[in-house]
């Protein structure tokens, strides 16, 4: 079992930075795929990014490519997403998801295991 718990959310103007955090409770956090994923309102859940066990070759949506950098650190169970040069589009409520694999970070969010509650990014024009 493993619990999620992302923080670090907030009201942000266009061109600014956020950092958000996933801290994870589980002996098994380094065995697993980490991801972040986000929903706005009146949409389907997306993709954002996604880190293997050794944080090799992340793999990033189209979307935050350039200007979003995940990364993990399996000693303190913690994984992050460094947000810069956000725009009002990436509003939404970010998800931390885990999968209980080591290496294939897909972008399909029916195949992670476990999810956090979310927390809301908001940027303004």
């Amino acid at each position: 079992q493993v619990q999620l718990a992302e923080s670090g959310g907030g009201l942000v103007q266009a061109g600014g930075s956020l950092r958000l955090s996933c801290a994870a409770s589980g002996r098994t956090f380094s065995q697993n795929v980490m991801g972040w994923f986000r929903q706005a309102p009146g949409k389907e859940r997306e993709f954002v990014a996604a880190i293997n066990w050794s944080s090799s070759n992340p793999n990033y949506a189209e979307s935050v490519k350039g200007r979003f950098t995940i990364s993990r650190d399996n000693a303190k169970n913690t994984m992050s997403l460094q947000m810069n040069s956000l725009k009002p589009e990436d509003t939404a409520v970010y998800y931390c998801a885990a999968r209980k694999t080591l290496w294939r970070t897909t972008t399909d969010s029916a195949e992670y295991d476990y999810w956090g509650q979310g927390t809301q990014v908001t940027v303004s024009p």
